[in-house]
């Protein structure tokens, strides 16, 4: 009888951390999907709205922000973590640019 409740012990313990385990793979992969949709979002609307002439080549996080539907954080979070978008120094507000468009390479 000891074994049967020991079984089950370890049955449950390995099946609650199997199921833990899965949520969590399931949410990490969601988060990094949803992170690489709003990187392309926003790198693709820079694109198409900055200009390489002063005063077009940057766009304040607000405006992005504004224009994609997202959040300040999340908007400065994307264009901190994505390659082909830099914080622009100098401005008195947060503003982004993309290399190369800017004369930054």
């Amino acid at each position: 009888m000891s074994t049967e409740i020991i079984d089950g012990v370890i049955i449950g313990g390995v099946g609650g951390a199997i199921a833990g385990l899965t949520v969590w793979g399931v949410t990490y992969g969601l988060e990094q999907i949803l992170k690489c949709i709003e990187k392309k979002r926003v790198y693709k609307w820079l694109q198409e709205n900055s200009e390489d002439i002063p005063g077009q080549r940057y766009r304040s996080t607000r405006v992005i922000a504004s224009h994609n539907n997202l959040t300040l954080d999340r908007t400065r979070y994307i264009c901190s973590i994505h390659k082909g978008i830099y914080l622009s120094t100098g401005q008195t507000e947060e503003m982004w640019g993309l290399y190369g468009r800017s004369h930054r390479e």
